[in-house]
């Protein structure tokens, strides 16, 4: 399978599970406005500042959180794998 083959499966997954899930008022709405910044932002502003070191893009990928740090394992390259 190819890398977009891959990420676009996930992409397919991931909102199917959201989709998926019961609408009304459940407090996940709430509970992810209250909790802040999350550990998938801080990891995708790391490693877009390792990678790209730029401000823009770590702001954007922090936006992106798990999804840019699951494209970033999917493409890195074989100097990143230390």
């Amino acid at each position: 399978m190819t890398k977009l083959q891959l990420t676009i499966m996930f992409l397919l997954f991931f909102t199917l599970d959201c989709f998926s899930q019961q609408s009304g008022n459940s407090g996940i709405r709430n509970t992810a406005i209250s909790s802040g910044i999350g550990l998938g932002s801080v990891l995708a502003v790391v490693v877009s500042w390792e990678r790209n070191k730029s401000v823009l893009f770590a702001f954007i990928h922090g936006i992106l959180s798990w999804l840019y740090v699951i494209y970033f394992v999917i493409t890195r390259r074989p100097d990143e794998m230390k």
